[in-house]
């Protein structure tokens, strides 16, 4: 990656984190910190990785990606909207009624979306499926998947870890969003997930832990992805939640809050003007 790449990139989060807030302050519902968090991943994955077409969201070749923590919605909802899914006024409507910008995300109303998520556990197993079903029909189509890390303590996501590694999906590729914070505190103190990368690769992964917000650790995450034959691929992505803001950086607080207008302008104004 060259510097003018590392530089819109950057740009491109920054407005990712200014529709999040814009959004959420909005609808005055919605959860923050988690969204701020995955920021540089999405990022990542719409603007540089994954194979797309805005115009044509549904042709059979096209990577997949799925939201596990669905109640993150408004982080997608903006990597889809500044990819070109659909116009960005449409996240002003984020949680209103009849808007397809639902709280967590719905495949059949909005464009771009692979899989309606948000009872936590369940997105790894929807990879999962996807990446054997594009295997099957010898697709060179790849899954890629973002979990949390409180999503982690379900029993449902190792059993998806478990299948994924038995059944060798070398085309599925997966970012823990480690921010060790849930909705009543710290994941260590709720229930410890650690060690992750010797539970991953026990279950037949290759594992590599980075900089969740660092451009060139994640890039350099996927290529090693890409060059990963026989087995599934877990990225450990240490993460800051609220990541931008700085009253919401490590806030549990701002797991599930809406900034009201004040804060919202605060945040705002720290993330600088201008779409």
């Amino acid at each position: 990656m060259n510097e003018r790449e590392r530089t819109e990139l950057n740009e491109t989060a920054r407005r990712m984190r200014r529709h999040i807030i814009r959004m959420i302050g909005r609808a005055a519902s919605g959860h923050p910190g988690g969204s701020l968090s995955a920021v540089e991943i999405l990022a990542s994955l719409y603007f540089r990785e994954m194979r797309l077409d805005p115009a044509d969201p549904a042709f059979p070749d096209r990577d997949r990606f799925v939201l596990s923590k669905g109640h993150a919605a408004p982080v997608l909802y903006a990597a889809l909207a500044e990819r070109g899914f659909f116009p960005a006024g449409d996240l002003d409507r984020l949680r209103q009624c009849d808007s397809r910008l639902q709280g967590h995300p719905h495949r059949l109303d909005t464009p771009g979306v692979e899989a309606s998520t948000g009872s936590l556990g369940q997105g790894l197993s929807m990879a999962c499926g996807m990446a054997l079903g594009l295997r099957l029909s010898m697709s060179a189509a790849r899954v890629f998947a973002l979990i949390g890390d409180g999503e982690s303590q379900e029993g449902q996501i190792w059993e998806a870890a478990m299948t994924a590694g038995f059944r060798q999906l070398d085309n599925l590729c997966v970012f823990l969003d480690y921010n060790d914070l849930q909705i009543d505190g710290r994941v260590s103190a709720i229930k410890d997930i650690a060690p992750l990368r010797d539970k991953w690769q026990a279950f037949r992964w290759r594992v590599e832990e980075i900089d969740g917000h660092d451009f060139d650790q994640i890039e350099s995450a996927l290529a090693a992805f890409a060059g990963e034959r026989r087995r599934p691929t877990l990225v450990i992505a240490r993460t800051v939640k609220g990541k931008g803001v700085s009253f919401m950086e490590d806030n549990v607080a701002f797991h599930g809050q809406a900034p009201n207008a004040r804060e919202t302008e605060q945040a705002l104004q720290e993330l600088g003007h201008g779409e």
